[in-house]
């Protein structure tokens, strides 16, 4: 995902905050292979990657959201979604 795609998402503008979208970014490959095995050359052929992404992003950069429960179950069904395309990989 670009920087322009992820002001897209939190709706703000770009310039703002630039340091702080790309290196939350830059960790969401690796939080996603963490947590479900999914290698980032495999993320790159997953559809699903790149909306949980915006999920993660979303979570992460507005941690004081009110509707964070429901965020957060979201974000779980899909890492275990994710989980299990992992598991065809490695077969």
């Amino acid at each position: 995902m670009t920087l322009t795609e992820a002001c897209n998402i939190l709706h703000i503008d770009e310039g703002m905050n630039n340091d702080l979208v790309g290196a939350l970014l830059d960790a969401i490959p690796d939080y996603i292979e963490t947590s479900t095995g999914l290698t980032a050359t495999q993320q790159s052929s997953e559809p699903l990657v790149e909306t949980v992404t915006g999920f993660l992003l979303t979570q992460w950069y507005y941690a004081d959201h009110a509707d964070d429960q429901a965020l957060t179950r979201t974000i779980n069904s899909l890492l275990k979604v994710l989980s299990i395309r992992a598991r065809d990989y490695e077969e």
